[in-house]
């Protein structure tokens, strides 16, 4: 029951990229449950334009047992063109004080392009944060932008 917040982050971001040709969108979510010590959350964002789409996710997840603390942060990011170029990547580090995940997507054609940008980090106190940003751009219009974080 308590993986339920993760599926539907991840099916609603999934359906948001497939419906985003006719103008610019972008979308994000996120979600965080707590119980009993354990912190499971992350955000997740989509942007298209054009022949263009971009989207990241960023999840994390904190328990304390009678072991001690235990800590987990994973991110990924996806990127798309039809004529253009694209580009992903995620970056993991891990410090003294928890782990942080970075998941950056682009993809670029002409003046059209699409953005998304996912950093989560989780402390080994149980502090448990993350934010998406997605951007999506066609000349001559607006761009559209969508900002979600969870703290």
């Amino acid at each position: 029951m308590r993986y339920l917040p993760m599926a539907l982050l991840a099916g609603a971001v999934a359906l948001a990229s497939s419906t985003a040709f006719a103008q610019p969108s972008a979308d994000t979510l996120g979600a965080k449950v707590s119980k009993d010590g354990n912190t499971t959350g992350g955000t997740a964002g989509s942007a298209a334009a054009g022949g263009t789409s971009a989207s990241t996710i960023g999840l994390g997840a904190n328990s304390t047992g009678k072991a001690g603390p235990s800590s987990a942060v994973g991110g990924a990011g996806s990127a798309a063109a039809v004529d253009g170029r694209a580009k992903s990547n995620t970056k993991i580090r891990e410090n003294p004080q928890g782990l942080r995940a970075q998941s950056k997507a682009a993809a670029r054609d002409g003046g059209t392009w699409s953005r998304s940008a996912t950093n989560t980090s989780v402390r080994h106190d149980g502090d448990l944060r993350s934010r998406t940003k997605a951007m999506a751009h066609e000349p001559g219009g607006k761009s559209a932008i969508s900002t979600s974080r969870v703290r």
